[in-house]
């Protein structure tokens, strides 16, 4: 049954923005942010904090967020919080309330002119609780979000539009978001009062950092814990990534399908295991690392993406508090491992996988986001792990 919140409404007086949904469901609010229109898979985010990361985490891509914290905006935005400056992240995003005007020391601009200056289209009004009631029920629907500032909108195309998207099944968006050439990474962790660091130029193991859609902010923890990294666009050939001469090899979050992006970056990292090279992946590196090494993926049935998600650490029982973003994860149903793969963290809200390591390898990946640091130092071990293994 739909929910009367997102039914099929005529429209109302000064209704600026509209969530249309494939089924046809539409869900009225008022617009801000750029004008147009987006189509994309319709997710929520539990987060209280951190709306302008997840706004630019290219791992968003072709996703609208709906945020269930009611007070968005109030952080305003600056130029230190953008996890990609150059990346298209999420689409757009769903708010309960008006956007709050800032209320932060760091806030250089609103979020308002923020997301027109980026092109996103946000909708504040909707009933937030019944969209994610629906996501929870039903599944993350693929919809369109538009705002027209005259209150313009030609529904049965938008509804069309919406119906005829294949989703993010399938679909590589890795080709989409990673960068377009080579870069060593110069940039170091951030610091209150005086910005980001640089990187050392001492002497240290080297990192080749494959990029699927990566947050800015795993480098700088890479560099934290004391490598030294290069960056390479996605369909990075082995030949390449062996001639830097890499220590290690990092495999990086991003955006779509696992089994997609695998195509041409699995037989990679299956011939980087079988030369014994020190890997470490997170979310989407972390999933092409199962396949890798004979395990397999899944669409999951609304994801999990938000900053306070409880994850077990199977070797001692210790739980983590993590941040996670992913709509797809490593199937650990019986048998769905194989051999190769031992399962070392499980989420403690459904039982998913959140952590494997390769029999045999130095080689480990985890579905969440330790450079997020909601803990906030719960994860950081992860970074140190990887550099300590690279000798």
């Amino acid at each position: 049954m739909a929910d009367p919140a997102l039914s099929h409404a005529p429209q109302p007086d000064g209704a600026t923005g509209v969530l249309v949904l494939a089924d046809g469901s539409v869900a009225w609010g008022r617009g801000f942010g750029a004008a147009g229109s987006a189509v994309g898979e319709v997710c929520f985010n539990t987060a209280m904090t951190g709306y302008q990361e997840v706004m630019t985490d290219p791992s968003y891509a072709a996703q609208i967020v709906t945020f269930t914290f009611p007070h968005i905006g109030n952080v305003g935005t600056n130029p230190e919080d953008m996890e990609s400056h150059d990346t298209p992240g999420a689409v757009g995003c769903v708010v309960r309330e008006d956007v709050t005007a800032p209320a932060n020391f760091r806030a250089a601009g609103t979020f308002q002119q923020w997301m027109e200056k980026q092109g996103k289209i946000g909708i504040a009004g909707l009933d937030t609780r019944a969209l994610t009631r629906r996501i929870r029920m039903s599944g993350a629907p693929n919809a369109v979000i538009a705002h027209d500032p005259k209150g313009e909108f030609d529904i049965p195309a938008l509804i069309e539009r919406a119906k005829t998207w294949p989703g993010l099944e399938g679909m590589d968006l890795a080709r989409v978001v990673t960068r377009d050439g080579q870069e060593e990474w110069e940039g170091s962790v951030w610091h209150l009062g005086k910005g980001y660091g640089r990187s050392p130029h001492d002497k240290r193991p080297h990192v080749v950092a494959m990029d699927f859609g990566a947050k800015d902010n795993i480098f700088r923890n890479l560099v934290k814990a004391g490598a030294a990294v290069t960056v390479v666009p996605a369909e990075t050939s082995l030949e390449t990534i062996l001639e830097l001469k890499p220590d290690g090899v990092f495999l990086s979050n991003g955006p779509g399908d696992p089994a997609a992006t695998g195509a041409y970056a699995v037989p990679v990292i299956q011939k980087l295991l079988e030369a014994d090279m020190p890997i470490f992946g997170i979310c989407l590196g972390h999933q092409m690392l199962a396949l890798a090494a004979g395990a397999r993926t899944t669409k999951m049935h609304q994801g999990h993406r938000g900053a306070n998600h409880p994850v077990k650490r199977m070797e001692d029982g210790v739980v983590e508090i993590t941040s996670m973003n992913h709509g797809f994860a490593v199937d650990n149903a019986p048998g769905a491992l194989g051999d190769n793969v031992i399962e070392t963290h499980v989420s403690l809200f459904d039982g998913s996988n959140c952590g494997i390591a390769v029999k045999g390898k130095k080689a480990f990946g985890v579905q969440y986001h330790p450079e997020a640091s909601p803990g906030p130092q719960d994860s950081f071990y992860l970074f140190e792990k990887f550099v300590a293994s690279l000798g």
